[in-house]
């Protein structure tokens, strides 16, 4: 049974304000809209994967306000005024920074061979980043913990831990 509630506003859109690697965007969206749909069917930023749409993979992982999510579960309107950062914007921050490289994870996880497929590797790069910001993770055993959340179908797991060791440790080039 379809119930007319009488509003007309039903199906409008709201406009919302983000900072997505470091550039401030305006954008209208319809309040359903996951940030995950968000960032890759209107802004074209690929990057981050629609693994499981269900925050049980972790292919999606994005950093909000410095803080990793999972952004199949986040809806964009609640994210309004927030910074956004995609794995497309990690480079970004090591320029902003005054380098002209990668992102250190970036390096520790090509110089560990941390990847296999790829697909994963987005969100286990901006889990990564998410997890040091936390500043919880000390042990390999709780860095293996914290990082549970984000799967690699291909099993590279080992040299993912390797990586991000060494960052932590100040390692990586």
């Amino acid at each position: 049974m379809l119930i007319d509630s009488g509003s007309s506003g039903a199906h409008a859109k709201i406009g919302i304000t983000l900072t997505i690697n470091g550039e401030k965007r305006e954008i209208e969206v319809a309040p359903w809209t996951t940030l995950l749909d968000l960032l890759r069917e209107r802004l074209d930023l690929t990057g981050t994967k629609k693994g499981c749409d269900h925050g049980q993979c972790g292919a999606c992982t994005v950093l909000v306000n410095g803080t990793r999510i999972n952004s199949c579960l986040a809806l964009a309107v609640m994210k309004d005024g927030a910074e956004i950062t995609t794995v497309e914007g990690l480079a970004g921050m090591a320029q902003r920074q005054g380098t002209n490289t990668l992102h250190p994870i970036q390096e520790a996880f090509v110089e560990h061979d941390a990847f296999q497929c790829g697909y994963c590797t987005p969100g286990q790069l901006c889990s990564s980043v998410g997890l040091m910001n936390e500043g919880h993770a000390k042990t390999r055993e709780e860095i293996r913990e914290a990082m549970s959340g984000n799967i690699c179908r291909c099993g590279a797991y080992t040299n993912i831990i390797d990586a991000i060791e060494d960052v932590m440790q100040g390692a990586a080039r």
